[in-house]
């Protein structure tokens, strides 16, 4: 594990010590309502039997008040937003896709370690490593879409590649979910192949993430 991803870890392990309660991860950001998707580029996890049974362990265990679990359909890592699906016209998205191609022709397929847990006021997610491949990856992504439009959605900077595993759904107590989580915090971790990127349009549905795949980005074999 690399010293940025340590310490990043070990601040926010530190910080969760002192998190008297939760935040509720639902509330409505901008411009998002329940009828209203969202283009981004998202890795999901359809075909990884490690990870979901990583996942279900884990799960099983933090089935506790104020988490809402992430079905294993449903697990993803947030790449890159391109805007919502009724902003964003049919032929920018053909011409980010085919830029995206294009580029990811050139990049191998993804290999990632994830976990242990790493938990925050919104969730408990999965810290993935290493960040350099998958902030590369995401360079690549951010370069494409910058090749159409001549300014690119989000910022560069503040990146955190992580894959939550359970969201918080109520301001509840933290410390029963503390107590659980020190316990967990050394499983293993588990090894996961990216060979695709998928765009999706992203919607909320009862309290999680669904989307439909809008493309799919294959990485060089």
């Amino acid at each position: 594990m690399s010293s940025r991803e340590l310490a990043s870890l070990h601040q926010r392990w530190t910080a969760y010590q002192d998190l008297p309660q939760l935040t509720n991860h639902w509330y409505w950001r901008p411009g998002w309502r329940a009828d209203r998707q969202f283009y981004t580029w998202h890795l999901t996890f359809e075909s990884q039997p490690q990870l979901h049974h990583l996942v279900t362990d884990l799960q099983r265990q933090l089935a506790l008040p104020g988490l809402d679990l992430v079905p294993l359909d449903g697990l993803h890592l947030t790449m890159q937003g391109l805007g919502f699906t009724d902003e964003v016209s049919d032929g920018d998205i053909e011409a980010i896709v085919a830029e995206t191609r294009q580029r990811g022709s050139n990049l191998p397929p993804l290999e990632l370690s994830l976990g242990p847990v790493d938990a925050d006021a919104e969730g408990v997610g999965l810290l993935v490593r290493p960040w350099d491949r998958v902030e590369h990856l995401r360079a690549t992504i951010r370069g494409a879409v910058g090749a159409v439009w001549p300014s690119v959605p989000e910022p560069a900077q503040g990146f955190r590649p992580h894959v939550t595993i359970a969201y918080s759904g109520a301001p509840a107590s933290t410390e029963p979910i503390r107590a659980r989580l020190a316990e967990l915090r050394e499983q293993p971790p588990v090894q996961v192949t990216i060979r695709q990127v998928p765009l999706i349009a992203l919607r909320r549905e009862d309290r999680t993430y669904r989307w439909r795949t809008v493309a799919t980005v294959p990485l060089a074999a």
